[in-house]
């Protein structure tokens, strides 16, 4: 770790730190101490010189670090090996390869922006520089591949949890992989399985979550679907502890993957079920009603014809009518 973050780490736990303790912990002179503070207030900081005292963190941008997301992390496993990067092509596609070479169940891999960020069915996923939450969990779950397939279900009730700690909004999901907030899209989900020689076991799966934070301006074929949390309540949320949160909620309910627990509360959250759709299937539409999501997480869905259930990554759906407020 370099001298300014380890400094960043000392001053992020809230309390006065005096400048002979700075210089101990970093192995520096006092001088370099005052240097370093000098280049954190020029990068954005607020640190107050408290005569006697020491330096103490009053504000900090909205800057992705280790120690502040540590601040916020309560697992035992998710996160506790992270990896932080200025810009990636995909966290997703970082995350496969580290898979592959025997990275550990629970290496998550963070980017401040993608420059190739993707969602179902190979679409592009806006994110630009500083204005959103762009990680990937590597998991390596105990189960056969068809109740991995529920983990798309588990990580979205697990980040709209940790959304609605984080900023005064109410988040639902559109069946499977979107959270939105008042009718646009805030979120998506992308999870993607590595199967291993053993058949029928999976070796690992990466989940990758893409959040919409800062208040933007969202490009023209975007705007009327899409959203960001700063843009519905005005403010956004410590991206730090966004992505903590993220993790303790996914830790939380990793537990119920053979269960499928918190597919009650997908239920509850969901935006689909009770309105009419739009079911995308290759080159065929269709409308049909959304009824309910079952116990393996399917869609059920009324058409003329009867009552069906949709499997994730087979299809995708278009709301194609306003829910009652």
């Amino acid at each position: 770790m370099y001298i300014r973050e380890k400094a960043l780490a000392l001053l992020e736990t809230g309390d006065t730190v005096s400048g002979e303790q700075l210089a101990k912990e970093l192995g520096v002179s006092r001088n370099a101490v005052w240097k370093v503070m000098k280049r954190l207030r020029e990068d954005g900081y607020e640190i107050e010189a408290v005569t006697n005292r020491g330096y103490r963190l009053v504000s900090a941008p909205d800057v992705l670090t280790e120690a502040g997301i540590r601040r916020w992390l309560k697992t035992r496993e998710l996160g506790r090996e992270l990896e932080i990067h200025d810009r990636l092509d995909s966290t997703n596609n970082r995350a496969k390869i580290l898979a592959a070479n025997g990275a550990k169940h629970g290496t998550v891999i963070i980017a401040d922006s993608q420059s190739g960020g993707r969602g179902r069915q190979g679409r592009s996923f806006f994110s630009p520089d500083h204005s959103g939450v762009y990680l990937t969990i590597i998991l390596r779950p105990d189960c056969a591949p068809d109740r991995a397939g529920l983990l798309t279900s588990l990580a979205a009730v697990a980040t709209a949890r940790a959304v609605e700690k984080t900023a005064d909004v109410k988040a639902d999901i559109k069946w499977v992989n979107d959270l939105y907030v008042n009718d646009r899209k805030i979120c998506g989900i992308l999870c993607e399985a590595g199967l291993g020689m053993e058949a029928g076991r999976l070796e690992y799966a990466v989940v990758g979550i893409g959040v919409n934070t800062a208040r933007m301006q969202f490009p023209p074929e975007l705007k009327d679907i899409a959203t960001s949390i700063g843009n519905e309540c005005g403010e956004a949320p410590e991206r730090n502890r966004l992505i903590a949160e993220i993790l303790n909620e996914t830790e939380a309910l990793l537990g119920d993957l053979g269960t499928g627990h918190f597919l009650a509360e997908s239920r509850k959250r969901s935006n689909v079920i009770g309105r009419t759709v739009t079911v995308i299937e290759g080159d065929k539409r269709y409308p049909a009603k959304a009824v309910d999501i079952d116990d393996q997480g399917r869609l059920v869905i009324e058409t003329p014809e009867g009552r069906t259930c949709l499997n994730y990554g087979e299809v995708s759906l278009k709301l194609t009518e306003k829910r009652d407020k």
